[in-house]
C-alpha cells in the first residue's frame, strides 16, 4: 500500500481535531490550564489514531507513538487503539493489527490500547465489531469502558444527562451480557472527568444525579481519570475524596488502576503521584502493586465476572489497610 494511500485513508478516517475542544464539545472550562490539559489529551489521541491509520506498519506506528511525551503517551497509545481497531473492523482491510498493537512494544500499553477498542467499536456497525473471546478474560472489559468513555464524550445529553443504558448490549456475549453497562458506566465516569473539566465540585453534582446503583462504577472511572490523565491540584482532589463519600473505596480502585497502567508503561508523572496519594492513601507504587497481588493468575467467570471480583478485592484492600477511611 502506497504512502499516498495511506495519507488519504488517514484524512478520510480521522475525526477532526476541533471535535475535541471543550468549546465543541460544550464541555465546562475550569481554568486555562486545565481547557489546556484536556485539548492536549485529545489532540494526542488524535495524533496516535492517525498514526496507526496511516502507518505501513504496527511497528512503524509504535516509533511515532513512542516519541510523543510521556506525559500524554499513553492517549496516543489509546487512540492507535481505537485506530488499528477501526481497520480490522472495515471490509477487504484484513485483520490481525490489534493483536500485532498488542504485542512486543505495545504490550506495556495494552490497557490503554484495549480502551481504544472500544472507541472503534463505538463508530463501527455491531456486525464489525471484534470477537470478544479473542481478548484477555479481564482485560476485555476495558474495551466496553472506552465504548462508555466515547458515548458519553461524544453523546454527552444521552450518556449523561439522560442517562441512557442498552438493557439489551450485546457484548461481549454469553453469560457477560448483564455487567456490560457496568463497565460502560466505568468510561461514562471517566468521561465526566473530561465533561467537568477536572472541577470536583461539578462532577460530583453530576454522578449524584444518576441513580445509586450506578454510583460506584462512576466513581470508579473518575478515579481513573483524575489519576491518569490529572487536571487538579492536591485540595480539588481532597475534595473529590471527601465527596466521593461511601464510594470512596471504588474511587480509589480506580485511581490504582490508573497508577499501574502508568508505571507499565513507564509513563508515571508527578500529577499520577499525588492523585494516588490523596485518593489510596498509599504511593502509586503501592497501589499499583495492589492491582496485580489481588489478580487472579487464572480468571473464571462465575456468577460475579472475574473483573468485578478483582475490582472489589483492590478497593476492600485499600480499606483494610486503612488508605481509604469510610
Amino acid at each position: 500500500m502506497g504512502n499516498g494511500w495511506r495519507a488519504l485513508r488517514r484524512r478520510i478516517l480521522t475525526p477532526d481535531v476541533s471535535e475535541t475542544t471543550l468549546a465543541k464539545r460544550g464541555f465546562h472550562k475550569k481554568s486555562p490550564a486545565a481547557q489546556e490539559m484536556l485539548e492536549k489529551v485529545g489532540r494526542t489521541f488524535l495524533d496516535g489514531y492517525g498514526a496507526a491509520v496511516e502507518a505501513r506498519s504496527e511497528a512503524a506506528a509504535m516509533d511515532l507513538l513512542d516519541a510523543i511525551p510521556e506525559r500524554f503517551r499513553g492517549f496516543a497509545f489509546e487512540g492507535a487503539g481505537m485506530g488499528w481497531a477501526i481497520l480490522d473492523g472495515l471490509p477487504f482491510g484484513g485483520k490481525g493489527r490489534i493483536e500485532k498493537g498488542l504485542t512486543g512494544r505495545g504490550e506495556r500499553h495494552h490497557y490503554m490500547i484495549y480502551v481504544g477498542i472500544g472507541w472503534a467499536m463505538a463508530r463501527l456497525p455491531r456486525f464489525r465489531w471484534p470477537d470478544a473471546e479473542a481478548y484477555d478474560p479481564l482485560l476485555r472489559w476495558l474495551v466496553l469502558d472506552g465504548y462508555g468513555f466515547h458515548q458519553a464524550y461524544f453523546r454527552t445529553r444521552r450518556y449523561v444527562d439522560e442517562q441512557y443504558q442498552d438493557s439489551r448490549f450485546p457484548w461481549p456475549g454469553g453469560g457477560d451480557t448483564a455487567y456490560a453497562n457496568r463497565a460502560i458506566d466505568q468510561g461514562i465516569g471517566r468521561a465526566s472527568w473530561f465533561i467537568g473539566g477536572t472541577d470536583p465540585r461539578l462532577v460530583t453534582s453530576m454522578i449524584a444525579a444518576f441513580p445509586e446503583s450506578r454510583r460506584p462504577d462512576l466513581y470508579a472511572g473518575v478515579g481513573l481519570a483524575a489519576t491518569y490523565a490529572g487536571g487538579a491540584d492536591p485540595a480539588e482532589l481532597r475534595l473529590l475524596l471527601d465527596r466521593a463519600g461511601e464510594h470512596r473505596p471504588m474511587l480509589a480502585q480506580g485511581a490504582a488502576f490508573a497508577a499501574e497502567a502508568r508505571i507499565r508503561a513507564g509513563l508515571l508523572g508527578e500529577h499520577t503521584r499525588v492523585a494516588a496519594e490523596i485518593l489510596c492513601g498509599v504511593d502509586a507504587e503501592h497501589a499499583a502493586r495492589i492491582t496485580q497481588e489481588t489478580r487472579d493468575v487464572h480468571p473464571v467467570d462465575g456468577a460475579v465476572p472475574a473483573f468485578e471480583a478483582w475490582r472489589r478485592r483492590i478497593a476492600a484492600e485499600f480499606v483494610s489497610i486503612g488508605g481509604v477511611q469510610l
